[in-house]
């Protein structure tokens, strides 16, 4: 992202996990915990520089927070092999245990990510509740999506593109309703959010300004 951002391993249980590191750097944002953050699918290019993923790293360090970024588990300097879904969740909750083993968490995700994301939220239950749930273009019409939890509701931005056409929206639609989970459409947009990637940024922003809880 920055050449501020470290980048380093930690063991995960495929072997080395590759993280980067973001420090928020405004001295008058207090500081509010650390947010991690799952990339989309890694059989169709994805990893922790995807632009989204960055653009979330962005929002979440300028709002005080520490952004974690990481490679799943054969992507880039990560070990192991694609595991579609199940080994990634154990990747981000190595992630989770080594640089947020306490304290304020968020969490977010993009696409892939984003379904990744919901398996661990809901793996860590009661016991580990995200303060921030930031879920971008989740992929409901390609995976059994976990459903977030009513107390997270308030918690929680779900953000997709009218126009997607990689994740329609119907499906996320499909996915919410039972929920009775607000969706933000972004009209016009499609799965990568070219063009907006700004107008995310500041829709996360709020998010995370916000006081609900």
């Amino acid at each position: 992202m920055k050449a501020s951002t470290r980048k380093f391993c930690i063991d995960g249980a495929a072997g080395a996990i590759e993280l980067a590191v973001d420090e928020p750097q405004a001295t008058d944002v207090p500081f509010k915990g650390v947010a991690v953050i799952a990339h989309p699918h890694p059989l169709f290019g994805g990893t922790m520089d995807n632009k989204v993923v960055q653009t979330l790293a962005r929002a979440f360090v300028q709002s005080g927070w520490r952004a974690v970024r990481f490679n799943f588990r054969g992507v880039g300097g990560s070990a192991g092999a694609h595991d579609e879904g199940r080994g990634e969740h154990l990747d981000l909750l190595s992630v989770i245990q080594s640089q947020a083993p306490d304290g304020p968490l968020a969490l977010a995700g993009f696409s892939f990510g984003a379904y990744v994301t919901c398996q661990a939220v809901a793996a860590l239950g009661a016991a580990r509740q995200p303060e921030k749930l930031v879920l971008v273009g989740t992929a409901t019409s390609r995976f059994a999506v976990a459903p977030v939890a009513p107390e997270l509701h308030a918690r929680a931005l779900v953000v997709h593109g009218e126009v997607d056409d990689t994740v329609p929206l119907a499906s996320v639609m499909d996915w919410a309703r039972p929920q009775h989970l607000p969706v933000t459409v972004i009209p016009g947009v499609e799965h990568f959010f070219h063009g907006q990637l700004p107008l995310l940024r500041g829709l996360v922003a709020r998010h995370l300004a916000s006081d609900f809880s």
